[in-house]
């Protein structure tokens, strides 16, 4: 049974009364979806592990596979500081092991995982990468390395802190350089006036595999609250410049957290799968556009954004925002992209 989550200040709690109040079937329960983004945790009286994410899985969607992407979960407690996130990586592969024997369902649950290794100490970071390829086998996939900064200290995340324009370092781009010539992918989590940075380490790097969290992360709150118009405007600019970046991929998600400023919430009812997809329709569509369908992907992001909506009702706003798509984009969208992507096979 899964602990409530008590919240902090930069997560929303996680409320499973409120979000039993909104129940709807599962739209095309038959399409095959690829979850290329969830995470495992214990901590801070949030647990979200293997029995909560099936609780959630099994809520009606057709869920054939699942990639795990790095929360701080689990480190190690002891050894060399660059090695600890090493013990995030055995753990989930742990988790992922006992997919593999059939006793839990169907459902590939971390057939791909993103591990975290600190860039930022250059080539010394490749002992890192190494380690986590002998923890995670054929499962590892790549790294995030979180670099969200911005000036307004009410959208830093004390659990992540990055300094500003890190992406453009010496030190980083040495480790970054280390993680494209072993072939690894890049998860990027950054805030949507960082997205410039990542688009001049894309074009540096070429050949690197990176993909884009949660559609860039607009930001809504602190000194970008009530400028929804020149938020969306500057993000527009930035994502199409992005998107000349052949390298690059981006996940359709990540919008229901604090920092969006949706403010789902704080509704007295949780929002159905109409009103998430009327408000996600700008971002997601100018994505699909800007990107096409097989260099996207949609994505969960849970248990983060479960404080603003469940598992069921997030997947079904998605197939509300691809009804227009072709079964071969939907196919895309829904699991293709995520399955070349992170090289998750048949």
């Amino acid at each position: 049974m899964s602990s409530t989550a008590q919240g902090s200040s930069h997560y929303l709690a996680v409320r499973e009364d409120w979000l039993a109040r909104t129940v709807e079937p599962a739209l095309e329960p038959d399409l095959p979806i690829v979850d290329p983004h969830h995470h495992l945790w214990d901590r801070g009286g949030w647990r979200y592990l293997l029995a909560d994410l099936l609780a959630d899985l099994n809520s009606g969607h057709h869920i054939t596979d699942t990639v795990f992407i790095q929360c701080r979960a689990f480190h190690r407690a002891h050894g060399p500081e660059e090695l600890r996130p090493v013990g995030e990586t055995e753990f989930v592969n742990g988790v992922a092991a006992m997919s593999a024997s059939g006793g839990y369902g169907a459902t590939r649950i971390c057939a791909g995982i993103v591990g975290h290794a600190n860039l930022a100490l250059g080539a010394r970071v490749e002992a890192v990468l190494e380690a986590h390829l002998r923890a995670g086998g054929d499962r590892f996939r790549g790294i995030r390395h979180i670099t969200a900064w911005d000036a307004d200290p009410v959208l830093l995340n004390p659990g992540n802190p990055a300094p500003a324009e890190l992406m453009g370092t010496a030190a980083f781009r040495e480790g970054f350089a280390k993680l494209a010539a072993m072939d690894l992918t890049f998860d990027a989590w950054l805030y949507h006036p960082q997205i410039p940075e990542l688009t001049a380490l894309a074009r540096d790097f070429p050949g690197a595999r990176i993909v884009l969290d949660h559609v860039g992360g607009p930001l809504g709150i602190g000194r970008y609250a009530g400028m929804q118009k020149d938020v969306f405007a500057a993000w527009e600019r930035s994502i199409r410049e992005l998107a000349t970046c052949a390298n690059v991929h981006v996940k359709l998600g990540g919008l229901g957290m604090r920092i969006n400023g949706y403010g789902f919430d704080a509704q007295a009812e949780p929002p159905g799968s109409a009103a998430l997809a009327a408000a996600w329709k700008p971002y997601i569509e100018t994505t699909i556009a800007a990107f096409g369908a097989r260099r996207c992907m949609f994505e969960s992001n849970f248990p983060v954004d479960k404080g603003s909506y469940s598992y069921a009702v997030g997947w079904n706003a998605f197939k509300r925002l691809a009804a227009g798509a072709s079964a071969a984009e939907k196919a895309a969208l829904f699991s293709g992209t995520a399955r070349d992507f992170y090289r998750l096979g048949g």
